[in-house]
């Protein structure tokens, strides 16, 4: 009798122990998921406001937290005038969200050995040695130039500090001569692209700041000049194949056309209005001599995710190996020190550095105002007002699909906040 009694307790207090283990679980698993029910309701009325508004088209999100897709949701239409749906098989324009895939072109490269990050462009691209450096005016509007204070490097061009720039609004005889010159015109080749920087003054001593420009368009061409491979065909075959990458081209192909989303821009009076087909699919419809490195790819959300899931796996994704650790981790480290002041727009983007082709999140929001993010995220949009990010904190990747213009800052905050949930500062 005693025994039994023995028994049954023991079999009692096995069954309260279990359930709380399995209470404890559940609630670490709730306090550790960042996108909960209220999150997912919150970024879900954020989306459908701004498309209600007007605001945008149409918008798709696609969220991973610890290798679980946590969020997936689509508004609005990809051709609001045919009436077609944003989904998940919308093919869109990513412009510069393009940049951190040449840069993982790139830094395979360097993982072989083929390159230090400080040696000298000029090493591998003898078309960028000695280089001079555009000082302003003399006082008959012509160029004063002087020697560059050093060569540019491969870092340089990794972190926009090469004075490499595209000058479309330079009212000096240095903007003009950028202009007739003309390095990214779409019938040029990368060399041919390389040729006419390298004849060009650069804007700034090397290091001296920190201006966007075409420097990620010069990776492409030193991707190609080190590995002797055409770069469309290197990043194919190094990066976008082993990542099942399947919907990510420069050129559409013909039967998928029907996926492109159409491109909208905000006319005067906040109207939005569709960008003329002509326009919007011209370098995406047909293949170019130019196969630039710092725009030009279409893709899918689900493809530019295993992109993002591939980063946040320190470079190996779904059986394939990109990149080691090592060199994701020193892709997302801060490059800039802090002697480069001038930064161009980059301190819009919140408080952030820069790394190989990648903004990263140094400190945490100083004001409401800003962009949500966690300290260490690395990130990157496009012009059409796309963006993704990488947040090592929370093991998140989060991609945004739109395509609107001008860029749209202002809707990368609400997104942000929308999963983030409000902004708290430190020490309030």
């Amino acid at each position: 009798m005693i025994k039994r009694k023995t028994m049954v307790r023991s079999f009692f207090l096995l069954l309260l122990l279990s359930g709380l283990l399995a209470c404890n679980a559940t609630d670490t698993t709730t306090e550790s998921s960042l996108i909960d029910a209220t999150a997912t309701a919150r970024i879900d009325s954020t989306l459908q406001s701004l498309v209600d508004a007007g605001s945008i088209a149409g918008v798709s999100a696609l969220i991973f937290e610890k290798d679980q897709e946590v969020y997936y949701n689509a508004f609005g239409y990809a051709d609001r005038e045919a009436q077609k749906p944003m989904d998940r098989n919308t093919i869109v324009r990513i412009y510069s969200m393009t940049k951190p895939i040449t840069g993982t072109a790139l830094m395979t490269l360097y993982e072989e050995g083929a390159f230090q990050l400080d040696d000298s462009l000029a090493q591998y691209a003898p078309e960028f040695a000695d280089m001079q450096v555009f000082v302003g005016p003399d006082e008959d509007g012509n160029m004063i130039l002087e020697p560059a204070k050093r060569p540019v490097t491969i870092r340089d061009i990794t972190r926009h500090t090469s004075g490499i720039v595209t000058s479309t609004s330079d009212t000096t005889a240095y903007g003009k001569l950028v202009r007739e010159t003309d390095p990214m015109n779409r019938e040029n080749t990368l060399e041919q692209m390389a040729e006419k920087f390298g004849s060009l003054p650069l804007a700034f001593h090397p290091g001296d700041q920190w201006a966007y420009g075409p420097s990620v368009d010069v990776q492409a061409f030193l991707v190609e000049r080190i590995s002797g491979v055409p770069y469309a065909d290197y990043v194919q075959a190094q990066v976008l194949d082993p990542l099942k990458m399947d919907n990510t081209h420069y050129v559409v192909p013909e039967a998928d056309r029907g996926r492109f989303a159409a491109a909208y821009r905000m006319a005067e009076g906040e109207k939005l209005e569709r960008v003329p087909d002509e326009a919007a699919n011209s370098f995406n419809f047909q293949r170019w001599a130019l196969t630039p490195g710092g725009y030009g790819l279409t893709s899918t959300i689900d493809d530019y995710m295993r992109f993002a899931r591939m980063l946040v796996h320190k470079g190996t994704f779904d059986g394939a190996t990109i990149l080691k650790p090592e060199t994701v981790e020193l892709m997302a480290t801060n490059q800039l020190s802090d002697t480069i002041s001038q930064r161009m727009w980059l301190p819009s983007k919140g408080q952030v550095g820069f790394g190989i082709d990648f903004a990263v999140r140094t400190r945490p929001p100083a004001s409401v105002e800003e962009n949500h993010g966690k300290v260490g995220e690395f990130f990157w949009d496009g012009a059409a007002s796309t963006l993704f990010w990488v947040d090592p904190v929370n093991e998140l990747t989060a991609v945004l699909f739109v395509q609107k213009f001008p860029f749209d800052g202002a809707l990368h905050k609400k997104f942000r906040d929308a999963v983030y949930g409000p902004i708290v500062l430190t020490g309030q």
